[in-house]
C-alpha cells in the first residue's frame, strides 16, 4: 500500500488560546497544515488521515473538503479522552489529551501502511516531506524507522518557551530522545531548558530536534498500543490529570534494546509555527513571502 500522512491536530493550543489549527494565516484563507499537505503531495503522497475532535469536525471537513480533499484520498479519526485499554477508566477531572502517542493510535483502524506523522500547526518546508517519502517507499519496516532532525536555533519561539524532543545522533542514527517541556534562547545566546524547580540546564546548540515529523513501518502501531497500555497504569498512578504518552514514547527502548533503528534525515528549512499569539504576525509574513517568491502558488489547490 501506498504510505499514509498522519496529520496530528486535535491538541488543545493552551499555549496559544485557541484552535490554531483553523486560525487563518493568509489572506486566501489558508492554515499552516495547507503548506504541509501541498508540500507532502508534492512529494508524492496521496492519503492523509487527520487526527481531530469532533468539538471543530464541522469546520475541519468543510475547510478540507474545499482545498486538499480534491487532491487527496482523506480518513478522519478521533482523539477521545475515554479511548482507553482494557480494564482503565478515565480518572476523574482529567480533562487534557493522553498525548501524541494516543492520538496516533486513534487512527489503528485506518492505517495499513507505512505513515509519516506530522503536527497540523507546524511548517517543516519541503526538504522534510521528500526524504521520508523516499524512505517509507524504500526502507520503512518492523525494524528501521526514520525522523526529520531540524536545527533547534530554526525551532525557537521569540515570545516564550516552546517543548521540544532532543535528539542525541551517532553516525546519522538516532541514539536516545529527551522531551524537554521548556526550551528557550537566553540574553547570551544560550539554549537552555527550565526544569519544574526552575533550575535550568544548557541544551548544545547542534543537538537536532524532533518536531514530530516522524516515518515508521506499520509495525509501529502495535509497539504504541503495547507502550500505551504500559503508560496509561503509570501515568493514573503518578499524573492522573496531566501525564502524557508521546509518539516517541517506545523509541528509546527499542534503540537500546537493538530491535529497531531510527535514521534521522536532516531539513536545513527553517520550521516555524504559532505556539503563541504572538507569533501570528511573523508567520503570516513568511507565508506571504513564500507565496510572492513562487514557492507555493497563490491558490494552493486550484
Amino acid at each position: 500500500m501506498e504510505p499514509i500522512l498522519v496529520v496530528m491536530a486535535a491538541g488543545m493550543g493552551s499555549r496559544y488560546g485557541g484552535n490554531k489549527q483553523l486560525d487563518r494565516i493568509s489572506k486566501e484563507g489558508d492554515i499552516i497544515m495547507d503548506f504541509s499537505l501541498y508540500d507532502a503531495y508534492e512529494a508524492g503522497v496521496r492519503r492523509v488521515c487527520f487526527i481531530i475532535k469532533h468539538d471543530f469536525e464541522e469546520g475541519f471537513r468543510e475547510h478540507i473538503k474545499s482545498g486538499a480533499g480534491k487532491k487527496y484520498e482523506t480518513y478522519y479519526a478521533f482523539q477521545e479522552l475515554d479511548d482507553l485499554p482494557e480494564g482503565y477508566a478515565l480518572p476523574e477531572g482529567r480533562t487534557k489529551p493522553w498525548g501524541t502517542g494516543q492520538a496516533v493510535l486513534a487512527a489503528r483502524d485506518i492505517i495499513d501502511a507505512p505513515f509519516a506523522v506530522i503536527n497540523a500547526d507546524d511548517y517543516y518546508g519541503k526538504e522534510g516531506f521528500r526524504k521520508i517519502y523516499s524512505f517509507l517507499t524504500t526502507k520503512a519496516d518492523a525494524t528501521h524507522n526514520c525522523m526529520v532532525g531540524f536545527e533547534i536555533e530554526k525551532t525557537l519561539s521569540e515570545n516564550g518557551t516552546v517543548s521540544r524532543g532532543i535528539c542525541r545522533a551517532s553516525n546519522g542514527m538516532l541514539a536516545d530522545i529527551e522531551e524537554h517541556l521548556k526550551v528557550g534562547k537566553e540574553a547570551d545566546g544560550s539554549i537552555t531548558d527550565t526544569l519544574p524547580d526552575g533550575s535550568k540546564i544548557i541544551i548544545p546548540s547542534d543537538s537536532p530536534v524532533s518536531m514530530n515529523l516522524w516515518g515508521f513501518g506499520l509495525e509501529y502501531m502495535d509497539k504504541l498500543k503495547d507502550g500505551f497500555r504500559e503508560a496509561v497504569g503509570r501515568i493514573i498512578k503518578e499524573d492522573p490529570l496531566k501525564g502524557e504518552f508521546y509518539i516517541q514514547s517506545p523509541i528509546n527502548e527499542e534503540i537500546a534494546s537493538g530491535t529497531a533503528c531510527y535514521e534521522i534525515l536532516t531539513s536545513s528549512d527553517k520550521w516555524f509555527g504559532v505556539t503563541y499569539k504572538e507569533d501570528k504576525p511573523e508567520v503570516v509574513a513568511k507565508f506571504a513571502e513564500l507565496k510572492a517568491e513562487g514557492s507555493y502558488p497563490m491558490d494552493l489547490w486550484g
